[in-house]
């Protein structure tokens, strides 16, 4: 994820930038243009919530005292040299924590070099190891990798982490790690006319799909069994704004995808048995939405959070799973933000949603104890 929200551009919307930065607790540098991502609030197995943030030259590490709170402690520096200030975060079922981003380094001789890199936390609050690389689609050609998009990641049901990039064709390139450790070659998945970030997610019976925004529809590959190579899938008539897509699971074997309308920033769900994008509340909103599927009172509901485009303050909404029929409304809390907020259940089962005030500050609300979705009053970790 990208702490600084993205300036609107012709260009991809991971196309390589100049990068911006933040002094934990102090005044934010100027935005970057790299764009905003979710899913940077993530719970470990031992219930405590961790929260990450790239800024320039290192990633800051946010760790819940217990689990369900109060205490924090951080930000603590993980060092970062070289890597844009935009992660992939990745988590498998054994808790691991996957940290994917892109480094920008130069060699002895000078010559620039674009590089995949993964940092790897295996519990909440220990250290992170030493970044790995899984280098680019383009070994031979300097040129050519640098630019690559920014990274999407997941990790499967037998743990193998998987990386997709941005080609400089307009399509996607991946690869993936094996359970012995070992990388396959880079393939070339096709596709072509990516404007922005691909999202990599997984099911719950361990099938990966990947969407990716175009200008005038929504890209699709899936696998039709585990193991087996992507195939692209038809794609979905839609305008979507290129760094807005997310994913969430929604029912056996399928996934929601969700986006903001490029011409009115309204959010948009879609999945494989719907005819049309169906539209969620009114409202614009900026960058991805943030995705939560639990139970409220009783009833499967999805919850949506996304930073509101007029008042930059982060918006909650939730509607009953896959019946979007119902509809939506925003309900607007907190301060002005930047980048994405994040979802997140604690481990009292309670929803948290956290964002950054523009000092970069971490701040966090959680669900009452009471009936329904109200949230406590925000605090600062």
């Amino acid at each position: 994820m990208a702490v600084w929200s993205a300036r609107r551009s012709r260009r991809p919307a991971d196309a390589p930038s100049r990068r911006g930065a933040a002094r934990p607790g102090g005044t934010p540098l100027p935005d970057s243009s790299l764009p905003a991502t979710t899913g940077w609030l993530v719970r470990g197995k031992d219930g405590r919530l961790t929260a990450y943030a790239p800024v320039d030259g290192a990633v800051l590490r946010w760790t819940e005292q217990h689990p369900g709170g109060p205490g924090w402690t951080g930000p603590e520096t993980i060092p970062a040299p070289g890597i844009e200030p935009h992660l992939s975060i990745a988590q498998g079922a054994d808790g691991y924590v996957h940290l994917v981003g892109l480094r920008r380094s130069r060699l002895a001789d000078g010559t620039p070099a674009t590089d995949v890199v993964f940092a790897l936390q295996y519990q909440s609050g220990l250290a992170v190891r030493d970044w790995a690389v899984v280098g680019n689609p383009y070994p031979d050609d300097p040129e050519h990798a640098a630019r690559i998009g920014t990274p999407a990641a997941v990790v499967d049901s037998e743990g193998s982490l998987h990386v997709f990039v941005r080609n400089v064709g307009g399509g996607i390139c991946g690869r993936s790690s094996v359970p012995s450790g070992k990388w396959n070659k880079w393939a070339d998945l096709k596709g072509s006319g990516i404007t922005g970030p691909i999202r990599a997610s997984i099911t719950p019976e361990g099938l990966m799909e990947l969407v990716a925004p175009a200008e005038d529809r929504v890209l699709r590959w899936t696998q039709e069994t585990k193991g087996v190579k992507f195939q692209r899938a038809e794609d979905v008539p839609a305008r979507p704004e290129a760094g807005s897509l997310s994913s969430e699971n929604t029912g056996p074997g399928r996934l929601t995808h969700y986006w903001h309308d490029a011409d009115d920033g309204t959010v948009r769900a879609w999945r494989p048995d719907a005819k049309a994008p169906a539209v969620l509340g009114t409202g614009a909103g900026t960058g991805p939405v943030a995705l939560l599927r639990t139970a409220v009172d009783g009833h499967d509901c999805t919850i949506m959070a996304r930073r509101d485009a007029a008042t930059g303050r982060p918006a909650l909404a939730a509607y009953p799973t896959e019946d979007e029929a119902l509809g939506a409304t925003w309900t607007l809390t907190g301060d002005p933000c930047v980048g994405a907020p994040a979802l997140a259940l604690d481990g009292r089962g309670r929803v948290v949603m956290a964002a950054f005030a523009p000092d970069g500050t971490l701040r966090i609300a959680r669900q009452k104890p009471e009936p329904g979705l109200a949230l406590e009053a925000w605090t600062s970790a």
